[in-house]
């Protein structure tokens, strides 16, 4: 069946990007012995390779859809890890960061792509997203703990090895999926682009994207050192208060995909995103961990429904262009992950923690109503 070679895919790479993910700062400062800049710069260049691929191969896929762009993305970053594990030379490593790393962050929305052109517009196509989310999920609550199992036993190079082993059998289970069909007409195609949404509608809803996504990652900067240092609590509160989070999000992807198709992906949207203000409002009031763990929760809730419903909004509001509209949430994901680093950074340095969440929260707000007044007047298409 189609949908459980995706969800392999899917799987193998979220182990393999979290494992490499959880460890990539620690392994550039003790082994490739960089300084926090040259990290930073890394990271940043990281997000940029991938942001360009993505485009790339979105624009690519809607030409001609495809798996081997998948295929492609996943071993090139297994020979980058490869290479790793025998130099870890500056420039050799930036240059892999703009190319080969970045390039594997298009496999995501390239899965999502194909699954929606492989499964089509039906039941299980509705239940896709969704339940492809939770398997992400799931992969980076057992991707860290199990980086961690292979660091305590092999080192970095055992790590590497095994990230770019599961990227292989992630390309493998991509070649098991059967090939999408072709893309419309060109006739078929103009009448649809005919129907796009304004400029203006998509620039609103790309930007609540960005904006929900800058205060998630901004949050997870600024959440372990006001629970570590403004709480004093123990650094194993932050992993047990992740686990929760992670859990959160495998359920609530699973409830998602129940609902029926007859409950409006906007509304789901707009209540994932309120639910992340809720969960910034009540960090901000805690003093130890029930309160936090409360919170993490409506994360969990909050991440689960955008991500997932997210993805099925733009390619219903985009279609036919699936690997566009994909592409173009995970790209905004991505650019809020570029703003979120420093922006944190600066926020805990110059206002402290609390002040910190609460200007997070405040992009949560400001999220949700760039959706709103964004969705407001445009419905997505759903294909027949």
């Amino acid at each position: 069946m189609p949908f459980f070679s995706l969800a392999a895919a899917v799987l193998l790479l979220g182990v393999a990007d979290s494992m490499w993910g959880s460890y990539v700062v620690l392994f550039a400062a003790d082994e490739a012995h960089l300084s926090p800049i040259r990290i930073g710069v890394l990271a940043s260049c990281t997000a940029i390779g991938g942001i360009v691929v993505a485009w790339l191969l979105g624009r690519r896929f809607d030409r001609r859809p495809a798996r081997r762009y998948t295929v492609l993305v996943t071993v090139g970053c297994a020979i980058a890890f490869t290479i790793l594990t025998r130099t870890t030379a500056f420039p050799v490593f930036l240059l892999l960061a703009l190319t080969l790393l970045g390039g594997v962050g298009a496999a995501f929305p390239q899965l999502f792509s194909l699954a929606r052109a492989v499964l089509g517009d039906g039941p299980a196509a509705q239940r896709s997203a969704p339940l492809l989310r939770s398997v992400w999920s799931l992969a980076w609550a057992i991707g860290p703990l199990l980086g961690a199992l292979v660091l305590a036993h092999g080192g970095y190079p055992v790590l590497l090895w095994s990230a770019a082993a599961a990227l292989l059998l992630a390309a493998a289970a991509t070649l098991s999926v059967p090939r999408p069909p072709a893309r419309p007409s060109a006739a078929a195609e103009g009448e649809r682009a005919g129907d796009a949404p304004p400029v203006r509608v998509v620039v609103l809803l790309t930007a609540s994207v960005t904006l929900f996504f800058t205060a998630m990652y901004a949050g997870s900067v600024t959440l372990p050192l006001f629970v570590t240092r403004g709480l004093d609590r123990p650094d194993s509160a932050v992993g047990i208060l992740y686990s929760v989070c992670a859990a959160v999000e495998v359920v609530a992807a699973l409830v998602l995909a129940a609902l029926p198709p007859r409950v409006g992906q906007r509304l789901l949207i707009l209540g994932g995103m309120l639910a992340f203000v809720v969960h910034f409002a009540l960090t901000m009031l805690a003093d130890g961990m029930p309160l936090l763990l409360v919170g993490q929760i409506f994360r969990g809730v909050a991440i689960a429904v955008v991500g997932a419903a997210g993805i099925r909004y733009f390619q219903d509001l985009l279609a036919p262009a699936t690997g566009r509209a994909t592409t173009l949430f995970a790209n905004a994901a991505t650019a809020g992950l570029l703003v979120a680093g420093v922006l944190a950074g600066a926020s805990v340095g110059a206002f402290g923690y609390v002040w910190t969440l609460a200007l997070c929260g405040v992009a949560a707000i400001a999220g949700a109503v760039a959706f709103g007044i964004g969705s407001a007047s445009r419905q997505p298409r759903v294909t027949a």
